[in-house]
C-alpha cells in the first residue's frame, strides 16, 4: 500500500510522470525489439510494443513543448555559477545549460515540421537537437567525473584521514555525492550511446543499434534516473529525451 501511495504521489508531478513514461517506453522497446528479432512466433506482440514505445516517446516530445520556460528560469538562476567554488565545474555547467536551452527550440521546430505545421526539413532539426543533447551529456559526464576525482582526492587527503578533522556527517555526504555522480556518469553514458545512434549515418555507430539495444540502454538510464530521484527526493530542471 505504501508503494502504491508513493507511486501515486510521484505521478502527481510532471517530472514523476515523465520518468514513468520514459521508463515504460524504453522497456516496451526493449521487450518488443527482443520479440521481433528473436521470437518470430511473438513478432506481432513485439511490433505492438514497439508502436506503443513510439507513441510514448511522441507523448514526451509534445509535453516538452512546455519545458522552455522552466529551463530558462533554471539557466537564469544559475547564471555564471557564482556559488560554484570550482571553476571547471562552473564552466562546464554553464555550457551544459546553454546546450540544454538550445536543444528545446530545435526539437520543437523538428516536431512542428513533422506535424506539417512548419515547412522546413525536420531531419536537419532533429539532428541539431540530438547534437545539442549529446553535447549536454558529454559535458555532464565531464562534470561528474571531475567531481568524483575531486571528492575522492579530498577524502583521501592526509588532513581528512583524521576523522576528528572532518565531521562524520560531512564525510558521509561526500561519499553519497560520489556514488550519485558515478550513477550520473553511467546514466549519461547510456543516453550518449543512444544519442550517437540517432545521428546521421556515418557518425561513429549512428544507425547501427537494433531496437532492443536502444531500449536496453534507455531502460538502464531511466532506472538509474528514477533511483537518483528517489534518493535525492526531488526533480531536475529539465527532462531528457
Amino acid at each position: 500500500m505504501a508503494a502504491l501511495s508513493g507511486l501515486a504521489s510521484a505521478l502527481e508531478s510532471y517530472r514523476g510522470r515523465d520518468r514513468l513514461i520514459r521508463t515504460l517506453g524504453y522497456c516496451c522497446q526493449l521487450v518488443g525489439g527482443v520479440l521481433v528479432e528473436h521470437c518470430p512466433a511473438r513478432s506481432e506482440v513485439g511490433t505492438r510494443l514497439l508502436t506503443l514505445s513510439s507513441q510514448l516517446s511522441h507523448c514526451r516530445t509534445v509535453l516538452r513543448l512546455f519545458d522552455d520556460v522552466a529551463m530558462f528560469i533554471y539557466t537564469k538562476q544559475y547564471g555564471l555559477g557564482p556559488e560554484e567554488e570550482d571553476s571547471f565545474v562552473r564552466c562546464v555547467s554553464v555550457l551544459g545549460n546553454v546546450a540544454d536551452q538550445l536543444y528545446y527550440p530545435c526539437e520543437h521546430i523538428a516536431w512542428a515540421a513533422d506535424a506539417n505545421i512548419l515547412c522546413v526539413d525536420s531531419a536537419r532539426w532533429w539532428t541539431l537537437s540530438t547534437a545539442f543533447w549529446g553535447l549536454s551529456l558529454l559535458l555532464g559526464i565531464a562534470r561528474s567525473l571531475w567531481l568524483v576525482l575531486t571528492l575522492r582526492r579530498r577524502l583521501r587527503s592526509p588532513v581528512v584521514a583524521f576523522t576528528s578533522r572532518l565531521p562524520r556527517s560531512k564525510r558521509r555526504a561526500m561519499e553519497a555525492q560520489v556514488r550519485s555522480e558515478v550513477l550520473a556518469v553511467l546514466s549519461n553514458l547510456a543516453d550518449l550511446a543512444n544519442a550517437v545512434h540517432w545521428l546521421p549515418r556515418g557518425v561513429l555507430w549512428a544507425g547501427r543499434f537494433p531496437p532492443w539495444l536502444v531500449g536496453l540502454l534507455g531502460t538502464v538510464s531511466s532506472l538509474l534516473s528514477v533511483y537518483q530521484a528517489v534518493q535525492a527526493g526531488g526533480g531536475e530542471a529539465a527532462t531528457t529525451p
